[in-house]
């Protein structure tokens, strides 16, 4: 509640100070100045990277660093208060959800609480924050479920339902009964069904377009150094869009609000002030304006947070859902002029909104359930179930990984639903190297390596060159027949007995791949190496599987 006021403050402010003085002004400057300040912000008091709250969150708990920065408890809301309230193209839910989850899991730490009581209450934090902001408690448990904590038992959901309830209760307290969304809605129609399956097919193009367009987008304008001509670049980029659309200004709620209603928008109420305003004057201009809209709603969002601002993908999913279900109606009602049907244009929204977020999040349980609760659209539910799985699927064809966990995925630390699975991303290589061998030099003596069998418990010798480099090992069964022929210390070396590795592992090497070099091997013990072949010590698989136990049964204790 604290965040949407700040962005109504600012936003109203700014619409009284420079609004009358001039339109252009509004829609080109203010967006660049509020990403401005937010970079400052960023880069001279919090100093901290605060952008992408949801996969950041991610991070935290694949990488069992469950104790976000406290800072992370008011600076996403901060920066993004001024982000949106400037104008910036992005969703304040991401930055919400990082709050709640930086409160979860600070109020953890102090506690003392151990990883997987933390771990949880940084869900109960970021599920209550869906639910508050929403007003949608069961849709803020299936977030948290789907999306962030993938291994959780069903006894743990009981603290997750408290923190939604209570959040959606607060909500409802200090802002009245209303829904975040009227809706005027038309009554279901099973004989639209074959509509919404197409609808569902179009989402999941759409769902595949946002998110690579998002993620190739970032790193182009990734590559530019100085943030200051990478801000200077995104905003004349957004001001442009902005003053040429109108509706990527801010979040971008208002411009569905009439959609939702079944009222289309007409030249003079003022939503289109640009040389494009003219295509709403004619019955097949207005699905191809907001199709503009929808295709460039990823690079406004995207132009924003590139350039300091701070925002999520959340509500820009909504946005560009709603306006493909408009999109999709609009053109089909067109089409279909001459006919006795006529397809519900606010219904197409609402399921849009479901269908998108299905397809991007990957989580069509948490895009069924809040759409149907902001907007009290359960008579939808069927609509919503049939768009959100189709327009899933379609995504799963060509993506795998939601916008959030797609890159994650890249580096192999994504937890996932598999048990087995989560508990090799949560072993760290670099935690299981076993150092305590005693190596020896390529040209060592018999005598030599006799000499450090004897101080050794290790059966098996590392043999290094004169920088460092891996060479190879000997094993005490490659030399057992002669370790006591004393006239052969001087005049074998270890390069006589010396074995190659069938494998080499890399000290931050993913668990699962290292898993697999032992099933194609048949190893018992793998040596761990630099990039540059530089020796770094053994692994094992009697370690792997007894640090495999103890983290099941961590994984595993309420």
């Amino acid at each position: 509640m604290l965040l949407h006021t700040l962005i109504r403050l600012i936003k109203e402010g700014l619409s009284a100070a420079v609004m009358p003085v001039s339109s252009a002004l509004f829609y080109f400057v203010l967006p660049g100045i509020g990403m401005l300040i937010s970079l400052l912000l960023v880069r001279y008091l919090i100093k901290d990277n605060i952008g992408h709250g949801v996969t950041k969150v991610l991070v935290a708990v694949t990488k069992k660093e469950w104790s976000v920065k406290p800072h992370n408890m008011w600076s996403s809301m901060l920066t993004s208060s001024i982000t949106i309230g400037f104008g910036g193209s992005v969703g304040a839910e991401a930055p919400i959800v990082y709050t709640g989850a930086a409160i979860g899991s600070n109020f953890a730490r102090w506690m003392g609480m151990s990883y997987r009581s933390a771990t949880i209450l940084l869900g109960c934090g970021a599920a209550g924050a869906v639910a508050g902001i929403f007003k949608a408690p069961l849709a803020g448990v299936l977030f948290t479920l789907e999306i962030l904590l993938f291994n959780i038992s069903m006894s743990s959901i009981m603290p997750l339902l408290f923190s939604t309830v209570s959040a959606t209760v607060v909500s409802y307290v200090l802002t009245g009964m209303e829904r975040p969304f009227a809706c005027d809605l038309t009554p279901f129609s099973l004989a639209n069904m074959p509509f919404y399956l197409v609808l569902g097919i179009f989402c999941g193009l759409c769902s595949v377009y946002f998110l690579r367009t998002t993620l190739k987008l970032e790193d182009v304008l990734g590559r530019l150094r100085n943030p200051y001509v990478k801000w200077a670049i995104c905003a004349v980029s957004l001001g442009v869009l902005i003053l040429l659309f109108p509706p990527l200004f801010g979040e971008g709620y208002d411009s569905l609000i009439p959609f939702l209603n079944g009222v289309s928008p007409e030249p003079e109420d003022g939503t289109v002030l640009s040389g494009f305003a003219g295509l709403l004057a004619s019955p097949w201009g207005v699905p191809l304006f907001f199709l503009l809209v929808m295709l460039l709603k990823v690079f406004s969002m995207t132009f924003t947070n590139a350039g300091g601002g701070v925002g999520g993908t959340f509500g820009p999913t909504l946005i560009v859902g709603g306006m493909a279900g408009f999109i999709l109606a609009r053109t089909l009602n067109l089409l279909l002029a001459s006919s006795a049907l006529t397809l519900p244009e606010q219904n197409f929204v609402l399921v849009g909104m479901a269908g998108l977020m299905a397809g991007v999040m990957q989580a069509p349980m948490t895009a069924i359930f809040l759409i149907a609760e902001i907007t009290g659209g359960y008579d939808l539910l069927l609509p919503l179930i049939l768009t959100a799985t189709v327009s899933f699927g379609i995504t799963r064809i060509f993506e795998h990984y939601s916008i959030y966990s797609k890159r994650i995925a890249a580096t192999g630390e994504l937890l996932t639903h598999d048990n087995d699975q989560a508990v090799l991303t949560l072993l760290k290589t670099e935690d299981l190297v076993e150092t305590d061998f005693l190596t020896l030099p390529i040209d060592a003596t018999l005598g030599d390596l006799v000499n450090a069998i004897s101080e050794s418990h290790r059966n098996i010798f590392p043999i290094v060159d004169g920088k460092g480099h891996f060479q190879g090992y000997v094993s005490l069964e490659n030399v057992r027949s002669d370790m006591f022929n004393t006239a052969l210390y001087g005049k074998k070396h270890v390069y006589n007995y010396l074995q190659s590795s069938p494998e080499h592992v890399h000290e931050n090497e993913p668990m699962d791949s290292v898993m697999k070099k032992f099933e194609l091997t048949g190893a018992w013990n793998l040596p761990v190496v630099k990039e540059d072949n530089t020796y770094v010590g053994f692994v094992s698989k009697s370690k792997i599987f007894s640090s495999y136990r103890e983290e099941l049964r961590e994984l595993s204790r309420d």
